[in-house]
């Protein structure tokens, strides 16, 4: 019997690409696919034969006077109560309920209004379609972009400047959450935890599925959790399906690198550029030329808050410091056109790189001859066509479709699971990781400069180097096992 399946995700090109092929797969099952997005994601979504409604249209009661993203609207509320300036985690978690509360009429709308019986959605930056869908009496499945149930454990190491207990003591002494979280329990019978969701590192955008968990990783791949919270994901009956990456087909569309402005149109770039790289991909490997693909990823590249190309990480004293996302990015590609670049376009290994959608991003960094630059690539495309190394940011997507190809990785991570992978990376001996730097103030420039020879020399080591091209083709062999989107379609029906 056809189903009606809506799809809730944010502007977050790493959350919503894995997403498309399984959407895919539903429609050409004969199902009824309705994706609520924002619109830079458009044409990737209607490239898979659903349904596009526009995110902010759809939840006017948060969207209406402030930034249409998840992370736009974040900073938007925060300066509304006061937290401008503060740690975006931090704020995610203080205004989490008050952002739901507001959220909650339109996705209740959304989906009575398509008459969704389940509805798929990021596990990461989503509570509001698992608190509809339990309203509603429908099925919420949630897509876990990140190494798994333990992936959130890790990463809250790094996060803060304080200590978890400070953080939640902060978090439950917010009163505009605490006044928001009880008006949703009383109106909708939806409990969010007062403080930090505990234990900590738990997501409640999982918890409140109460079912299935999709994770875009393998079992023997996920990142280690600890048995409380097993336990308690245990107690709320989530059963974790770890199924791998989801890879989409030969040339689909996927979601790129955007910039606020970008609201009229998908970004991803043109079919026709994307042929190109992949055509001059398989000629360079029939030549037994070597191919280095070098991408740091959508959100440095963007203009996110804190995160992105201007932003710089949030020191203890809560004053931005170290490399912006700009410095990071120039640095690491100079890494790599120290390394392979040539004075002529068919010597040394073909540079494939992704420069995102910044007008000017390469700066006074000068591109060798022998480097395709682009504003986006067919990243699974490319990979599949046959890639040596694979410089990443080492997003959980990037990572586990390298490796699913069996592409060593030199990970130059910019924050979040993108360290963690990068560890990872290393302790499977699948490739280097190139920290990002933490200089003093006034001691930008030599870092930057450092950073460069540090990604230029293990650039190097592993392209020369046998063993890592074994280490990622064992873990190929694991990922396939996984079952992909057939599994992930399997799981949602």
């Amino acid at each position: 019997t056809p189903r009606v399946v809506a799809f809730v995700f944010p502007m977050a090109s790493g959350h919503i690409n894995p997403s498309l092929p399984v959407a895919r797969r539903l429609v050409e099952l004969g199902h009824r696919v309705h994706y609520c997005c924002a619109p830079p994601m458009r044409g990737a979504i209607e490239d898979t034969g659903a349904a596009f409604h526009e995110l902010a249209r759809c939840l006017p009661e948060l969207y209406d006077g402030r930034e249409p993203d998840v992370f736009g609207a974040i900073a938007s509320l925060a300066k509304e109560h006061g937290l401008g300036g503060s740690n975006m985690r931090v704020c995610r978690l203080k205004l989490r309920a008050v952002q739901v509360e507001l959220q909650l009429p339109g996705m209740l709308r959304f989906l009575s209004e398509v008459k969704a019986s389940a509805v798929v959605y990021c596990a990461g930056f989503n509570e509001v379609a698992p608190a509809a869908a339990k309203v509603l009496g429908i099925a919420a499945i949630p897509l876990l972009t990140c190494a798994g149930p333990g992936c959130y454990e890790c990463m809250l190491t790094q996060a803060f400047d304080a200590s978890l207990e400070d953080v939640d003591h902060e978090v439950a002494e917010f009163a505009p959450g605490v006044a928001a979280a009880e008006r949703i329990n009383a109106k909708y019978g939806v409990a969010f935890e007062r403080g930090m969701p505990k234990p900590y590192g738990r997501l409640e955008g999982i918890s409140l599925a109460a079912g299935p968990c999709l994770v875009t990783t393998s079992e023997d791949l996920r990142d280690p959790a600890s048995e409380k919270l097993l336990a308690q994901y245990a107690s709320e009956g989530i059963a974790f399906h770890f199924v791998g990456p989801l890879l989409d087909q030969q040339g689909a569309q996927r979601s790129g690198a955007f910039l606020k402005e970008d609201t009229k149109a998908d970004q991803g770039g043109a079919a026709e550029a994307s042929g190109r790289l992949v055509a001059e991909t398989r000629a360079a490997r029939a030549a037994g030329r070597p191919v280095v693909l070098v991408s740091m990823g959508t959100v440095v590249t963007g203009d996110v808050p804190q995160f992105g190309w201007e932003g710089r990480p949030v020191g203890a004293d809560g004053k931005p410091r170290g490399l912006s996302g700009r410095e990071l990015c120039r640095a690491a590609w100079a890494g790599c056109f120290d390394a392979f670049g040539a004075g002529v376009a068919d010597e040394g290994p073909l540079l494939i790189v992704g420069l995102g959608p910044q007008p000017d991003p390469l700066g006074d960094v000068v591109a060798p001859a022998n480097a395709r630059c682009a504003r986006t690539l067919p990243q699974v495309d490319l990979l599949r066509a046959g890639v040596d190394v694979f410089l990443t940011h080492g997003g959980q997507n990037s990572f586990t479709e390298s490796l699913s190809q069996g592409t060593p990785v030199v990970v130059c991570p910019g924050f979040g699971d993108q360290i963690v992978n990068g560890r990872k990376a290393v302790a499977l001996g699948a490739g280097l990781a190139v920290d990002r730097p933490d200089p003093a103030p006034g001691g930008e420039a030599a870092a930057a400069e450092a950073y460069r020879a540090e990604v230029c020399a293990a650039m190097r080591k592993v392209l020369a180097g046998e063993a890592f091209r074994r280490a990622a083709g064992e873990c190929a062999e694991r990922l396939r096992r996984a079952g992909g989107v057939t599994r992930a379609v399997e799981v949602v029906l």
